[in-house]
C-alpha cells in the first residue's frame, strides 16, 4: 500500500468514526465489527461487551480483547460475551444498569476474523452471538437497539436451532480442524446459555 493510500485510509476512517450516524449514537444498544467499530460505537459506551467466540488458532480465549481494551474508553466496564454467557451478559448489563441509576449505554462489538491482508474477515460465530446476547437483553428490557444490533439478533432467532452446527461448520470452526481440533472439542463454545459466569475484562471501579 502506498503512503498517500495509507493517509487515505487513515482520513476515511477518522470521519467514520465521527460520523453520528455510523456511531449509532441515539441507540441504547449499538453493534459493529473489530477495532475500527469499537471506535465508531463505543466512545460513550457505559458497557462495551467484547465477542470473540473462536480466538485465532493458538491463541488463549481473551488474547484479542487484551488487545481491545487499550482502544476501549477508559470510562467504560469491559466484559466478555458469547453464545455460552448471552444470558448471563444480559444479567449482569442489567445489575449496572441499576447500580448507575440510569440508562447504560452498551456497545456489543464482534472481534471477527483477520484476512490474508489484515482486513477483518466476517465471522459468523460473532454475529451469531452477538445477536444472542441482543436477544436477552431485549428480554430483560434493554431493546432500544440499532438496526445494526436488531439484524444481529434476527440471525441468532432465526438460526437459533443450528447455532451449534453453524460453528463448527464455519470458517473458524474448519480453520481450528485443520490445526487440529477436533468439532467435539469446538462445539462447547456453541451451547447457548451454559455457562452463568460473566468473565470481567475491566470492571466498573476500574473504569471510574
Amino acid at each position: 500500500m502506498t503512503e498517500h493510500a495509507t493517509a487515505s485510509t487513515a482520513t476515511s476512517t477518522a470521519a467514520t468514526a465521527a460520523s453520528p450516524a455510523h456511531a449509532q449514537a441515539k441507540y441504547q444498544l449499538r453493534f459493529d465489527w473489530a477495532h475500527d467499530g469499537l471506535a465508531t460505537v463505543a466512545s460513550d459506551a457505559d458497557i462495551v461487551v467484547w465477542v470473540d467466540v473462536l480466538p485465532p488458532v493458538g491463541a488463549d480465549q481473551h488474547a484479542t480483547a487484551r488487545d481491545a481494551l487499550p482502544h476501549i474508553p477508559e470510562s467504560a466496564a469491559v466484559v466478555a460475551g458469547g453464545l455460552t454467557t448471552a444470558s448471563a451478559v444480559a444479567a449482569w448489563i442489567i445489575a449496572e444498569q441499576v447500580r448507575l441509576g440510569r440508562r447504560a449505554m452498551v456497545a456489543i462489538v464482534a472481534a471477527g476474523g483477520t484476512t490474508a491482508s489484515g482486513g477483518v474477515r466476517f465471522a459468523v460465530e460473532d454475529q451469531l452471538a452477538a445477536g444472542a446476547i441482543v436477544d436477552a437483553l431485549a428480554a430483560v428490557g434493554i431493546d432500544y437497539s440499532s438496526p445494526e444490533a436488531a439484524a444481529a439478533c434476527a440471525a441468532f432467532t432465526g438460526l437459533r436451532g443450528a447455532v451449534a452446527h453453524l460453528l463448527t461448520a464455519s470458517a473458524s470452526g474448519q480453520e481450528h480442524v485443520a490445526a487440529g481440533r477436533t468439532p467435539a472439542e469446538i462445539a462447547p463454545a456453541g451451547r447457548v446459555d451454559t455457562v452463568n459466569d460473566v468473565t470481567i475484562l475491566r470492571g466498573p471501579s476500574d473504569a471510574e
